[in-house]
């Protein structure tokens, strides 16, 4: 009776695997799985991006070097941490130019509405980013200009 109780264990845990693998297969588009320590700092290299909300000394430049130095770190470990480094520092590049260009807007009042938005929006894309690289999916942020490919 116990073993047939263990049965249905080890079926699900087979096939949560087989299915973390083939989701982590997608990610590369080569076949191969991404590895739990690449998705990890994948992820890192996402939420390096948000460290202008506690970087209090350089709160507009701060997700650029977070983002820069983790990527920087990490990148010839593995090419998902690359590529997700490369797009998210491209990411917050663009919003750093996004959000000095609403600044000056403010002068014509509509940068007002433009700069939290612009802030909103930095937030939610890069959470989002940091959750699909650590489920080992690639992950391509919108309004993201490409200035490193």
């Amino acid at each position: 009776m116990a073993k047939m109780d263990n049965a249905p264990k080890k079926t699900r845990k087979a096939k949560k695997a087989t299915v973390e693998k083939a989701v982590a297969a997608s990610a590369t588009g080569k076949g191969e799985a991404v590895g739990k320590d690449a998705r990890q700092w994948a992820m890192f290299c996402h939420l390096a991006g948000l460290a202008w909300m506690v970087a209090w000394l350089l709160p507009i430049i701060g997700g650029v070097v977070g983002t820069l130095i983790v990527w920087q770190v990490k990148k010839d470990d593995d090419p998902f941490i690359d590529k997700s480094g490369r797009r998210a520092f491209n990411f917050q590049l663009s919003m750093l130019i996004y959000f000095a260009a609403s600044v000056l807007l403010c002068l014509l009042l509509i940068g007002f509405l433009l700069v939290p938005t612009v802030v909103v929006l930095n937030i939610v894309f890069t959470i989002i980013a940091a959750l699909r690289a650590s489920n080992g999916k690639d992950y391509s942020y919108p309004l993201s200009i490409e200035f490193i490919k």
